[in-house]
């Protein structure tokens, strides 16, 4: 499946991620930097001075998230490990949990922490338990930015707490909110908590501490279910703000705002003005019950195929009565695998390319040899006389 976002309105498909040349309107927006993007696509809806690097803050967490559950994901860390305390991790200044050096938590614990309260120490623990140290943790957040394209960002700790050189732009921000929303959304079993708790385990014994949602933009947007605030004196108000409404998911990205009231609004405002705009468009029936495709010099005349899946597409400014497909075949030549990619079903609107799904090979079918011929002939020749 290759979902996309096409506007009608201005009139061509820009099928890259993370770019956008032109805003189809003007916003009213404060805020010096802010960047909307649908996630499935990751197509900008609209963008204002989207790739000026600034001051992350609390932000920079959404790194430390997505190499954290990459690990828990592909089964390298458990939510059940425990973390001992760094006196390093405890030492984090700002927000905090405090955690004391020496205390033991879970990774799911030490998850809610950071994503929940966003506690640097918790964020700092995280990132050496993934890394070994700060640092070797660090030097993995730049690698995987630049393995994603972050090409404004660079990151000094795993925290965000203000430090020369650390730095994401909006845009930047949006590309790893996305990666961590499509690729991760368990994320949100986490960013959407309101209010939790932990156990401190230390030498004094047990206490608990409860946990309250720096993100108050849960409460203010319908349909908002992340990701993740940021705030510092020099750096000013800033989040990655995520929606859904009739399974369309927007993402997003304010930052440098002076106020927390000025960062909301214009959050409210990029997504009131997606969410409005956008039209999805499924077709489940990509092949219209057409399964099979021919094949030349083969032991066999035609082959089944299956669609890769359906055809899911954003439509913004205008509706979906334009759409149209066709087949478009790639490979009709024997052999064949099982799982080849034979062809793909592009898909336009009033003419303009919106996107295509991989239709795959269900068999395989071999070269016609000359063996082959010959037991056709000898049994067309038998079917003649018999």
């Amino acid at each position: 499946m290759i979902p996309c976002v096409y506007s009608l309105a201005q009139g061509e498909d820009d099928s890259s991620v993370g770019t956008n040349k032109e805003n189809v309107v003007e916003l009213d927006i404060e805020s010096p930097s802010v960047l909307l993007m649908e996630l499935n696509s990751g197509k900008v809806l609209y963008e204002k001075d989207a790739d000026t690097p600034r001051r992350p803050a609390s932000v920079t967490k959404l790194m430390t998230m997505l190499l954290a559950f990459e690990k828990i994901d592909s089964e390298q860390v458990s939510l059940d490990d425990v973390i001992t305390v760094s006196e390093h991790a405890a030492s984090m200044g700002g927000s905090q949990v405090y955690l004391e050096s020496g205390e033991k938590q879970s990774v799911e614990d030490i998850l809610k922490c950071m994503i929940v309260s966003s506690a640097n120490d918790a964020a700092t623990a995280m990132a050496e338990y993934i890394g070994g140290s700060e640092p070797t943790f660090i030097d993995m957040m730049n690698q995987r930015a630049a393995e994603l394209g972050m090409t404004n960002s660079h990151f000094e700790n795993a925290c965000g707490l203000e430090a020369e050189g650390h730095l994401m732009s909006a845009r930047d921000v949006a590309i790893l909110s996305r990666e961590l929303m499509l690729n991760h959304p368990s994320v949100t079993n986490y960013t959407t908590i309101w209010m939790d708790s932990i156990t401190h385990h230390t030498a004094r014994g047990d206490s608990e501490f409860g946990l309250a949602n720096t993100n108050k933009f849960l409460k203010k947007y319908e349909g908002a279910n992340g990701l993740k605030t940021g705030y510092t004196s020099a750096a000013g108000f800033s989040m990655s703000a995520t929606a859904v409404r009739n399974g369309t998911t927007l993402i997003a990205v304010v930052m440098g705002s002076k106020t927390k009231d000025i960062r909301y609004k214009d959050a409210a405002t990029l997504l009131d003005y997606g969410f409005l705009s956008c039209t999805p468009y499924t077709d489940d029936k990509v092949l219209d019950g057409n399964n099979h495709i021919k094949i030349n010099n083969g032991v066999k005349n035609k082959i089944t195929v299956n669609a890769r899946g359906p055809f899911n597409c954003v439509v913004t400014g205008g509706d979906t009565s334009g759409i149209t497909k066709e087949l478009v075949i790639l490979k009709s030549e024997a052999p064949i695998k099982k799982g080849d990619v034979v062809a793909k079903v592009k898909y336009y609107d009033n003419g303009n390319d919106i996107g295509s799904v991989d239709i795959i090979a269900a068999e395989a079918v071999g070269k016609l040899k000359y063996k082959n011929v010959l037991d056709k002939m000898f049994k067309k020749y038998i079917n003649i006389y018999d």
